[in-house]
């Protein structure tokens, strides 16, 4: 029998949480790499709030039209090479989708940094996710050795990197997550100083105890009411990373913004981070922060998920906040 490429495609542009049903599983033939081309099979896949963006339309990337296959980034052996810079067996991450086999030009290929080990932490604390943290902490947060700084969605991908990354360049780091056992795990294994529940606690009375001085830090991944109570702690002359929001990306009415009385009070800068415009810092970034995961100074989790045909499933936890670290699809 021929083998298939199988394919996750949108089905349906849902108007709310995506459900499983507006996705769809399609055979579709095998591609086959041409002049210059490489011809790619997929072993990791990273699924990212950012999708949710692309699948309404409003992302900075580009949207998703229904009967598209959905974009991703994945790690991926290269089994055909048509261009001389790539060999069969070498691992790759590139924009490979929801599908199992994919042909990418050379330019499109990154190849995998051979010091990252197990090879799916190059889509979290070693990829996109661990660059996004520290573009924020390094660039845009102006971080001074003891300030208080506070992450929202703080166990995931990118919040849990950024709080680790200033606690070792000397900050003090609360996080924001939504249960009991994620705020363990930052503090147990992540060297949080503290941890709010935002689903069990009043944010604005928890974030007054853990800053009662003010917030000189806050990165935000999430938007809505949880960025309008932490502006509201925010200290004298605070810094404000806007990253994500996820508080936004399920539905079409936009809360209102932030009051500007906060900021003004606080004298503060607020910057949105993009990290596109960070990648030419990626071997910065990993030449700092892989001795660090190998060291043991980084903790991370991984919420795996084993074959493609989950991913629909495995997307609509993250969409709901059940994941619990960095969602990945492991391929079959």
């Amino acid at each position: 029998m021929t083998e298939k490429n199988i394919q996750i495609r949108l089905k349906n542009r849902p108007d709310s949480t995506p459900s499983v049903e507006d996705f769809e599983i399609f055979q579709d033939e095998m591609p086959v790499a041409g002049d210059g081309e490489i011809l790619c099979r997929s072993l990791y896949l990273s699924l990212d709030p950012y999708m949710r963006g692309q699948i309404s339309g409003r992302h900075i990337s580009g949207a998703i039209p229904p009967g598209e296959v959905m974009r991703g980034e994945t790690i991926s052996e290269v089994v055909t090479s048509n261009n001389e810079n790539f060999k069969a067996g070498d691992l790759v991450a590139h924009q490979g989708g929801w599908q199992s086999w994919s042909v990418a030009q050379a330019a499109d290929l990154t190849p995998v940094d051979r010091r990252i080990k197990p090879l799916s932490l190059a889509l979290g604390v070693l990829g996109m996710p661990g660059l996004t943290a520290y573009a924020g902490m390094t660039y845009l947060a102006d971080l001074k050795e003891g300030d208080k700084l506070v992450v929202s969605a703080a166990s995931g991908a990118v919040g849990s990197m950024v709080g680790q990354i200033a606690r070792i360049m000397g900050c003090e780091v609360y996080g924001i997550a939504g249960s009991d056992e994620k705020c363990r795990w930052l503090v147990e294994k992540a060297g949080f100083a503290g941890c709010v529940n935002y689903k069990t606690q009043d944010l604005i009375a928890g974030l007054k105890e853990c800053c009662p001085e003010g917030i000189d830090v806050y990165f935000d991944n999430v938007g809505g009411d949880t960025l309008e109570a932490a502006m509201w702690q925010l200290a004298l002359g605070a810094r404000v990373v806007l990253c994500g929001l996820m508080a936004q990306y399920n539905t079409d009415v936009m809360p209102p913004g932030p009051n500007p009385a906060t900021i003004i009070k606080a004298r503060a800068t607020v910057r949105g981070l993009v990290v596109y415009d960070f990648f030419d810092k990626k071997q910065e970034f990993l030449d700092r922060i892989i001795p660090w995961v190998d060291g043991g100074r980084i903790a991370y989790r991984e919420d795996v998920t084993e074959g493609l045909e989950n991913a629909p499933a495995a997307f609509v936890r993250l969409m709901k906040g059940k994941n619990f670290g960095k969602t990945i699809i492991r391929f079959s």
